[in-house]
């Protein structure tokens, strides 16, 4: 009896802390740069919460395929560079698509309370050249097709099971082009998304792809409450359970401008000080450019919130000279 307690004691002083699994499927809306710190901040908050548990990241990859079928670079960055050669010392382990791997060594547990990510200087093209105005599909060597991939090659290389809206999961859906044709955009697999016609309409129409994707990556944050409202009762329920809004409430009506604010604001990161401190005439001589030259004639394009709203904040990085790499959308995105 008298060694009971000391058994019990010693028993309880080596139970290990339960493990932590964390998942993380890198939508093909999600660049490296956004997928990278969201990721950063699910790890850094298993930290806080469980210190000192074992940590498993599940990486999941949807889309970011190559012209011959592997990866794309963000995937592929994400994975290694990222994955193994960072965030792999503060994990028990990594299981991605490509590669399984655990720590070798002891998990840390010190993460650093903020990602910086900076971009290489080697040549490599990063964000949209502002200067010139040009083409930028993600894709790199586009197929030589001529007509437009059918719904299910679409729905394939997203990596999803049925048809469905990239941002609301509507069911009815078009392909929509990430770059347009007229600008310049391929009949490539890669160069379509599915969208509802309603957020069809809504998507920009420019020559940069990844401000597409950023767009869809925005609205999808912005709209993921009516992703439930087909769902089961018993579903919604549990989800207001868990703190999820069923259903977005109606937007209030704005005019035109106060729409392409808003999204400067939300997506591209201005502030009110930003709307005071531009020299307009100068901007506006700008946007018009931008609209001619990356958006196709801009008195034949149809008016849209995102298609302004993009070529705004071109404008004004050409006006402020920063129209170089590293200048994207991704750092001013909002969270989940």
């Amino acid at each position: 009896m008298a060694k009971r307690p000391r058994q019990q004691a010693r028993k309880g002083a080596s139970k290990a802390p339960k493990g932590v699994a964390i998942y993380h499927d890198m939508k093909v809306y999600e660049n490296f740069e956004r997928c990278a710190q969201r990721i950063f901040e699910c790890v850094r908050m298993a930290q806080q919460r469980s210190p000192g548990a074992p940590r498993t990241l599940f990486l999941d990859i949807q889309g970011h395929r190559n012209s011959v079928g592997g990866y794309d670079r963000d995937a592929l960055e994400l994975m290694k560079e990222f994955g193994v050669g960072f965030l792999l010392q503060f994990l028990t382990e990594l299981s991605t698509p490509l590669i399984r791997v655990r720590n070798n060594g002891r998990q840390r547990n010190d993460l650093p309370d903020a990602l910086t990510i900076g971009y290489p200087d080697d040549g490599s093209e990063y964000g949209y050249d502002a200067a010139k105005l040009g083409l930028r599909p993600r894709e790199k060597n586009p197929a030589d097709r001529r007509s437009k991939p059918t719904l299910k090659a679409i729905t394939a290389y997203l990596g999803m099971d049925e048809p469905a809206c990239l941002v609301c999961w509507g069911k009815k859906v078009e392909r929509a082009h990430v770059v347009p044709e007229k600008l310049g955009g391929s009949l490539d697999v890669r160069n379509f998304a599915l969208l509802c016609p309603a957020h069809h309409a809504e998507a920009p129409d420019v020559a940069d792809a990844e401000s597409f994707w950023a767009w869809v990556d925005y609205a999808e944050l912005r709209d993921s409450p009516d992703k439930w409202r087909d769902a089961p009762e018993e579903l919604q329920e549990w989800l207001r359970q868990q703190g999820v809004r069923i259903g977005s409430p109606p937007r209030e009506e704005q005019s035109f401008f106060s729409a392409v604010k808003r999204e400067l604001k939300s997506l591209y990161g201005w502030g009110e000080e930003d709307f005071g401190s531009v020299a307009w005439e100068e901007l506006m001589e700008e946007f018009h450019a931008v609209l001619d030259s990356a958006t196709g004639r801009h008195f034949a394009v149809e008016k849209k919130v995102s298609t302004y709203a993009w070529a705004y904040d071109v404008a004004r990085r050409r006006v402020a000279g920063a129209a170089g790499p590293g200048q994207g959308v991704a750092a001013h995105l909002p969270t989940p």
